[in-house]
């Protein structure tokens, strides 16, 4: 008995009751890509909603290295963000629709309220910690690729 008891603790978790297959798929990430071939991973949270779009980051304390938040735009704009009640610095990677890398604002200062924006249409915009695009080379150009919950628009 003791044996049964412990092989099923051993046991990796099925999906949750009711969610099917779906709860199987990959956590969100985004990949960006640059022309040599380089490959940076960031698991996201995902903000589609408008209160979700509204708040982003406001209010974290931190942000692990490889982590983020992508927003996803019902619609393709200029968009441009600040930084009240953003407690971190952060860099914001904005992406258009064909998921090309068209522009970045790096290192945002925490606590503004300027508009921060590159000017460029964009659909999607990632939030990272400020210094991590420079530090993994993502530059406009760029290609981007959504897996998991992020795929889906």
């Amino acid at each position: 008995m003791g044996l049964a008891l412990a092989l099923a603790a051993c046991r990796a978790p099925g999906p949750p009751a009711g969610r099917g297959a779906d709860a199987a798929s990959a956590p969100p990430r985004v990949l960006i890509e640059s022309p040599s071939g380089r490959v940076s991973a960031v698991a996201v949270e995902l903000a589609r909603g408008e209160a979700q779009l509204a708040r982003g980051l406001m209010f974290r304390e931190r942000l692990g290295p490889d982590e983020g938040m992508l927003f996803v735009f019902p619609d393709t704009a200029v968009h441009a963000f600040w930084m009240k009640n953003t407690l971190i610095p952060l860099d914001m990677i904005f992406i258009d629709e064909g998921k090309t890398v068209v522009g970045i604002v790096e290192r945002a200062e925490p606590h503004s309220t300027a508009p921060r924006t590159p000017g460029r249409p964009s659909r999607y915009v990632l939030e990272v910690n400020g210094g991590w695009s420079a530090a993994h080379g993502v530059a406009a150009g760029d290609r981007v690729t959504f897996e998991g919950d992020a795929a889906r628009d």
